[in-house]
C-alpha cells in the first residue's frame, strides 16, 4: 500500500519559515514527479510547485520565489522551503506524487500570524 507521510507544518509568525517534507513509501514503480498544493477554506485547491526525477521545478506565480521545492529520489522524498510567509499562505497543503497514478498524502496545516 502507497503511503505518503508529511511533516513540517505548524504555526509560524508572518516573515518567518518553514519546511514541509514529504516520504513516499510502498510505491511499486518509480515516482516521476512530486509536488505540492494547498487548500484554505472556501478556496479551491491550488497548486504551487512541483519537481521531476530530473530536478526540473515549477512553480505558481504565487509563490513569488518565496518558496523552494526539493528532491531527494534516493529517499522518495520531497521537500518544500517555505520563507517569507505571510497570513494568506495559512492553508492545509497536500503532498503528491505521480507514478501510474497520483499518490496524495494526509495534508499538514500551515498557519501563519501577522
Amino acid at each position: 500500500q502507497v503511503q505518503l507521510q508529511e511533516s513540517g507544518g505548524g504555526l509560524v509568525q508572518a516573515g518567518g519559515s518553514l519546511r514541509l517534507s514529504c516520504a513516499a513509501s510502498r510505491i511499486v514503480f518509480s515516482i516521476t514527479s512530486m509536488g505540492w498544493y494547498r487548500q484554505a477554506p472556501g478556496n479551491a485547491r491550488e497548486w504551487i510547485a512541483s519537481i521531476t526525477r530530473s530536478g526540473v521545478t515549477t512553480y505558481a506565480d504565487s509563490v513569488k520565489g518565496r518558496f523552494t521545492i526539493s528532491r531527494d529520489n534516493s529517499k522518495n522524498t520531497a521537500y518544500l522551503q517555505m520563507d517569507s510567509l505571510k497570513p494568506e499562505d495559512t492553508a492545509r497543503y497536500y503532498c503528491s506524487a505521480v507514478s501510474r497514478k497520483t499518490y496524495w498524502g494526509q495534508g499538514t496545516q500551515v498557519s501563519v500570524s501577522s
